[in-house]
Formats: structure tokens, sequence, C-alpha cells
């Protein structure tokens, strides 16, 4: 399921060919009672993770992405490989869209937020006056727990959000966001923003803008917390440069070609 117009194929994944403020002025000006649509922001590791065949939920998260309206590039690193195949993939940065998002919501848009922390809607309430938030903290153990996943997406549909945000980390976000969408009656749109919302409301800082725009920022975060990221970032990280080199050998190293941009 797509949004429309263009579609760039890369890794096996259907990305759609959005900037951000394209694709912001989209998903304000869909109606707020529309059935119930999400938005995920694939980066290397979503991308590693998506072709693990070993993993337990592989097939499912293939389809949780393959379902989702609309599909980001949130990774300079993964538009810079796409590059070399000489297609250009916009990045579309799932904190920076988050904030354009609260940016311009006007007084009165009902938010849910599935995940954070106990005092994350009080301090979005202080920054954001006017917008109603409404929390629902799912368990530890989320990706094993199915009962709690159905609470977690009961919840969503029953509060008709125009907006819910799903700050629970991959792949457990993708593969919620797959079943509310299955829900009879859930309307909105759903955005799995990982820590997102952390950053926001500066419970995490974010890298420097000048590590962003290196493509470092994975640096900066594994600088930060290394015990909690040093597996992702030096042993599963590293991986997209072999399946790229495998996608590329596949294709005969020509693939399609997009260089609009």
């Amino acid at each position: 399921m797509t949004d429309g117009e263009d579609t760039i194929e890369f890794l096996g994944l259907n990305f759609d060919a959005l900037r951000q403020p394209e694709l912001l002025a989209r998903l304000c000006a869909r109606p707020p009672g529309a059935p119930f649509a999400y938005l995920v922001t694939p980066n290397v590791d979503h991308m590693v993770r998506l072709h693990d065949e070993r993993a337990v939920h592989h097939n499912a998260l293939w389809r949780a992405y393959e379902a989702a309206a609309w599909r980001c590039c949130d990774s300079r690193i993964l538009a810079a490989l796409a590059k070399l195949r000489k297609q250009f993939l916009p990045v579309v940065a799932g904190s920076d869209l988050t904030q354009a998002l609260f940016d311009q919501l006007p007084p009165g848009t009902n938010i849910a937020v599935i995940g954070g922390s106990i005092e994350m809607p009080k301090q979005l309430r202080k920054r954001y006056p006017g917008v109603e938030i409404c929390q629902h903290r799912p368990p530890m153990g989320l990706l094993h727990d199915r009962a709690a996943m159905d609470e977690a997406a009961d919840f969503a549909a029953a509060c008709m959000a125009s907006f819910t945000l799903i700050a629970v980390g991959s792949p457990q976000q993708e593969l919620l966001a797959h079943r509310i969408a299955s829900r009879t009656g859930a309307t909105g749109i759903g955005l799995c923003i990982g820590a997102s919302l952390d950053f926001l409301t500066g419970e995490q800082v974010r890298a420097p803008v000048l590590f962003q725009k290196a493509g470092l920022e994975w640096l900066f975060r594994l600088g930060s917390n290394p015990r909690r990221f040093w597996r992702r970032y030096l042993i599963d990280g590293p991986k997209i440069f072999q399946l790229w080199w495998r996608d590329r050998a596949r294709d005969g190293a020509t693939g399609p070609t997009n260089t609009d941009g």
C-alpha cells in the first residue's frame, strides 16, 4: 500500500519519493476520520532486520512495512548507498517530521501516544498548549506479549485520534501499527517514530546538526550510550554493506534509476 505517486525500490523495499514538506502536507490534508493508515521510517537498523531470515517475526515484519501507506528513508547512509546505484532516495528523518508536525498542529488536535515516559504528555502539553494528548504505556516485552499488543491496538482504535504516535521502538512499533490497521473502525494516521518524542521533550539529546548532515548521528548515539547501542551500530549495522553488495550483484550492477533531486 502506498499513498500514490512514485516509489523507489531499494534493497527489496519500496520507498516513497517524497521530501518532508510534501509528505507533511499530505499527512495534514488527510481527513481525520479516514481509515487508519500508518507511516514507517526505515533506517539501516530496520533494513538489516528485515533481511534477517532467521528472525521470528521476519515475514510478519515484511508484511507490516509493505502495508504501510508511507515508507520514508530515515538514513543518510541508505540514501548514500542508493545514490551509488544512481537512485535518489529523499531522507525524511522521523525526529524532524515529528517536530514539524507538532509545530503546525491546530489547537484541539487529538493525539494518541503509545509508549514514552509518564512525564511525556505533560511536557508535550506544556510545549504545545491546546493539543489534546492521551497516552498508553505498554509493558516491557511488548514484542512477545500478544495480549499487550492487542491492548495497545484496541487503545489506538478507541482513541480515534487524528495522529497516533507509536514510540515503542522497532520492530514492535511497526508490527503494532499493522495490528491497529486491522481493527474495525480504527481511524487517523499512525507514525512509527521511535525516540522522536524523547528528542522533542528533551528526555534524550539528539546529535548536533553537523553529525546529522554528515550521516554520523549513529556515532553520536553510540558515544552517548555505548552499552545500549554497541551491538546495533558495530555488529548489526555494518551488515547493510553486505546487503547492498549482494543486491547490486543480483541486479547486475544496473537496476532502476531515479536521479530527480
